[in-house]
């Protein structure tokens, strides 16, 4: 994993992907990040992602 560090408005560039993600906001423990991807990229919250894959697999049973 890459830990990087960022202050509100800094980016994180990854070229390849045509992602930029933006710092928008620092409020205590709680980072909000702005994601600027190419439409076919889809983006999804782990979380999300975990349940989706999860009812994928279960409906596949």
């Amino acid at each position: 994993m890459l830990v990087l560090s960022r202050k509100v408005g800094e980016q994180i560039v990854i070229p390849n992907c045509e992602i930029v993600l933006t710092v928008v906001e620092c409020r205590g423990n709680v980072v909000r990040l702005g994601i600027d991807a190419p439409a076919h990229v889809p983006i999804f919250r782990q979380e999300l992602w975990q349940r989706l894959t999860r009812d994928e697999i279960q409906a596949k049973a």
